[in-house]
């Protein structure tokens, strides 16, 4: 089948939605699909990342809107469904739409243009004209997109679909081995997503206290690389930009200090427990679920929450194992297109 990812990444918008993408593509490939992607070109996009013919839309620096998700997008839904109906391919079987501005609006704009419309969603906060519909999410269920997706759409609900790339499948029986034998707190690995702009990271490492390995790993898109690494030239961190193993640094850590996207699910899956920090609004709904179920500890203040990471874990055990049980990586394998 003829498939075509529409899909974005920015320093704004991070790299989230970009990586799911591209791993969903990648499985699909191994099906003989034919892929392509639609991307717009923002400031610090990621579509060198993927391996596949990308379609550029254009940027437009003019525009702005009172919607958040609008204004990271860049233009109008109209302007953007124009564009991309303009670059795409004919006889696409199925269009696979992985954005928060791209709503019922957009969807049936294309609808005349390509056979079948797969959304990937987060939020259930819009109407949605879509054939397949896939929340990988913690707690989505369908009422959650009731009169909100045609009758017919296929739901593809909960930490089941969560898209993550086969090496942490494969690499799972050996991490939840390790954690059984873990007795103390020796490597820690940090990660607050692709972009960062925030500078989260910055601060925790200023609260770090104890002798730990510390790894600190930023995205390609993360404009504060430079103040990151100069901090670190003193100290017992080491930095990777763009990991390219991040399976193998969560096998070898021993706690996570991280934001609360989508790799959420990667952690669970290694059972690795979490000091999660909410970053941005989008997270605050999951980070909510996965903390009332203990599978991670929420840092509110980075100050006060930080200064004792040996006690915040009492339960480091007990967190392990509820994260464990959420996510088995095999996601991206139950994702059937037809």
């Amino acid at each position: 089948m003829n498939i075509v990812f529409r899909v974005d990444s920015s320093s704004q918008i991070g790299a989230g939605h970009l990586m799911r993408c591209i791993t969903l593509a990648d499985e699909l490939k191994g099906k003989k699909h034919q892929i392509t992607f639609v991307c717009r070109e923002l400031t610090g996009n990621l579509t060198a990342l993927i391996n596949y013919p990308v379609l550029m839309l254009p940027k437009n620096d003019d525009f702005q809107s009172e919607d958040v998700y609008l204004s990271l997008l860049g233009v109008t839904q109209i302007q953007d469904a124009a564009q991309t109906i303009k670059v795409i391919p004919k006889n696409v079987d199925i269009l696979i739409v992985d954005n928060y501005a791209l709503d019922k609006t957009w969807h049936k704009q294309l609808r005349l243009h390509v056979k079948k419309i797969m959304v990937i969603d987060d939020l259930a906060n819009k109407q949605f004209d879509c054939d397949v519909l896939l929340n990988q999410n913690l707690g989505s269920q369908k009422k959650d997109y009731q009169d909100k997706v045609p009758n017919d759409c296929e739901l593809l609900l909960g930490c089941d679909y969560a898209l993550l790339r086969p090496e942490f499948s494969q690499l799972r029986r050996q991490a939840l081995e390790k954690r059984k034998n873990t007795k103390e707190i020796k490597n820690i690995l940090v990660s607050m997503g692709g972009s960062d702009k925030n500078n989260v990271t910055y601060e925790v490492l200023q609260q770090l206290d104890g002798d730990f390995n510390v790894v600190v790993v930023l995205g390609e898109a993360s404009q504060h690389k430079e103040i990151i690494k100069d901090y670190a030239k003193d100290e017992n961190i080491e930095i990777i930009v763009a990991a390219e193993n991040m399976a193998d640094l969560m096998l070898n850590a021993d706690l996570a200090i991280g934001a609360g996207g989508s790799t959420s699910w990667e952690r669970c899956c290694l059972g690795l427990p979490t000091l999660l920090y909410v970053t941005s609004e989008n997270q605050k709904e999951v980070a909510k679920s996965l903390e009332q179920l203990g599978a991670v500890i929420i840092i509110k203040n980075l100050k006060d929450d930080l200064q004792s990471i040996t006690d915040c874990l009492i339960h480091w055990r007990s967190v392990s194992e509820k994260a464990q049980a959420i996510c088995d990586g095999m996601g991206v394998k139950r994702v059937k297109v037809k």
